[in-house]
C-alpha cells in the first residue's frame, strides 16, 4: 500500500470523527491531493467502514494466491484429508488445504498414485452367517473335487432372474452406421416393462436341467423351492440319491434332513446355485 493511500484513509477517519458524510470528504480529498486522489467508490467504502467502527486503516490480511508446492507435509495433509473422506473432490480438497487444483491434482496421481473410482455393483451384501454357511459348503465340496476329477460334471446350478416383457434399446445399442448426408435415425422415448415374472433355471455342464416361471402372486420362500426341487428331480435324467443338506444363503432359510430322500438311486447328483444347495 502506497504512502499517498495511507495518508488519504487517516484523512478520511478524521472526517469521520468530524461528523462529516462521504460527499463532503471525497470534495476535500479532490481539492487537497487533485488527480491522486481516491475514487469516489474508495472513500464512500472507506467512510463507511469508520463509520462502522473500524480503527485501523490498513489492509486486511490476505491469504494470497494458492501454494503450488509440494512437500512432503503437503502430501501428508492432502493423504490424511482423502482418507477421511474418499468422497471429496480434487477442489475440495484445494479449498480446505488453499492448494492449487493442479497440485492437487497430481499430489493424489503421481505422489499417492490414487484415482476415483465407483463403487462395484454387487448383487447383494451378504451377512456374516452366509458368509460363514458358503464357506462350509465349500469346504464340503473340497473333497469330493480332489478324489473325482469329473465332479463338475455332477453338478446343477440353480438361480433366478427377474424376466421383463420387453427391454428398451439403450443409447449404445441404436447405434447405426450412417454417412454425413443421410438423417439421423429416431426412437421414441419407452420405458421399462412393468410387467414382469420370476423365471428360475436349473443347468449343468451340459446345459439347462429343469426351468419353470413363478406364478403371479405366488410367495417364494423355502415351501415352493422345495416342490420346485422335487420337480427338478422327477425331470432330471440322474436323479437325486441322497440329499442331506438343504441351504439357501440368499433366504436365510436352512432345510436340514430334506425330504427328497427316497431310497438309492443309480448316481450321485450335487445341486447348487443361489436359491438352495443339495450335497450328496
Amino acid at each position: 500500500m502506497g504512502k499517498r493511500n495511507l495518508e488519504q484513509r487517516c484523512a478520511i477517519k478524521f472526517c469521520v470523527k468530524l461528523n462529516e458524510n462521504a460527499t463532503e470528504t471525497y470534495e476535500k480529498l479532490k481539492r487537497a491531493y487533485g488527480e491522486h486522489a481516491v475514487s469516489r467508490t474508495q472513500v464512500f467504502r472507506w467512510h463507511k467502514s469508520f463509520l462502522d467502527g473500524r480503527e485501523s486503516v490498513e489492509d486486511e490480511p490476505r491469504s494470497g494466491r494458492p501454494c503450488t508446492s509440494k512437500t512432503d507435509e503437503i502430501v501428508t495433509k492432502v493423504r490424511d484429508l482423502v482418507r477421511s473422506d474418499r468422497r471429496l473432490t480434487v477442489r475440495m480438497v484445494s479449498s480446505v488445504l488453499n492448494l492449487n487444483r493442479q497440485t492437487v491434482h497430481e499430489i493424489l496421481t503421481f505422489e499417492l498414485g490414487m484415482q476415483k473410482i465407483c463403487a462395484k455393483l454387487v448383487p447383494k451384501i451378504l451377512t456374516n452367517e452366509q458368509k460363514k454357511n458358503r464357506r462350509n459348503l465349500c469346504l464340503d465340496l473340497l473333497e469330493p473335487i480332489e478324489n473325482n476329477k469329473f465332479f463338475f460334471k455332477h453338478v446343477i446350478t440353480g438361480d433366478e432372474t427377474w424376466i421383463l416383457e420387453y427391454d428398451p434399446d439403450t443409447k449404445r445399442q441404436s447405434w447405426e452406421w450412417h454417412t454425413s448426408n443421410s438423417p439421423r435415425p429416431k426412437k421414441a422415448r419407452m420405458r421399462k416393462s412393468k410387467i414382469k415374472t420370476t423365471l428360475i433355471c436349473f443347468f449343468d455342464s451340459q446345459g439347462v436341467v429343469h426351468k419353470e416361471f413363478v406364478p403371479q402372486g405366488q410367495t417364494v420362500n423355502k415351501q415352493y423351492y422345495r416342490e420346485v426341487l422335487e420337480r427338478l428331480k422327477k425331470g432330471s435324467s440322474c436323479p437325486v440319491r441322497d440329499c442331506g443338506h438343504l441351504d439357501a444363503a440368499s433366504r436365510q432359510c436352512s432345510l436340514s434332513h430334506c425330504h427328497l430322500r427316497e431310497g438309492i438311486f443309480g448316481q450321485k447328483r450335487y445341486f447348487s446355485g443361489s436359491a438352495a444347495t443339495i450335497l450328496a
